[in-house]
């Protein structure tokens, strides 16, 4: 994993034009990305769920770089980006973990052969989606 820093020496985090529009399309993203979610969860599609889910989260955090002129190639980067907020006092530290646990879980799905997800692990990743979303919501203002 990268540092900050390296995220931008390396082109992960580039610098654009802040824009309040796309923040807001991608927190609009953010819900549409939890409907889905909570569909397939109810749907007993334990797998699509989780992409659904994570990609809520994923909008989210991205509203933040949209709002700050930032603009990302790894989702690794979206998290030390939003661990900087921690830092600095902008976000619990709390929500950058559940959003690291979250991207974990959809990247051992994905990316190895590991097993199926707990469906209890996506019912509360799916629980806590609305308050993170609403959590961003309040860190970006009024738009």
């Amino acid at each position: 994993m990268f540092t900050l820093e390296e995220c931008f020496e390396r082109g992960l985090l580039r610098k654009t034009q802040p824009s309040a529009q796309k923040a807001t399309r991608s927190l609009d993203q953010a819900r549409v990305w939890l409907e889905e979610a909570r569909i397939t969860y109810r749907a007993e599609a334990y797998r699509s769920a989780l992409v659904a889910a994570y990609m809520a989260y994923f909008h989210a955090a991205r509203a933040i770089l949209f709002r700050d002129g930032l603009r990302e190639k790894s989702h690794g980067c979206i998290l030390l980006y939003l661990e900087s907020y921690a830092q600095k006092g902008l976000i619990d530290h709390t929500w950058v973990e559940r959003f690291d646990q979250v991207m974990s879980i959809r990247n051992e799905d994905q990316y190895t052969l590991g097993a199926e997800p707990f469906p209890g692990e996506i019912k509360s990743i799916l629980e806590y989606a609305p308050e993170f979303i609403q959590i961003i919501e309040q860190i970006l203002g009024p738009q």
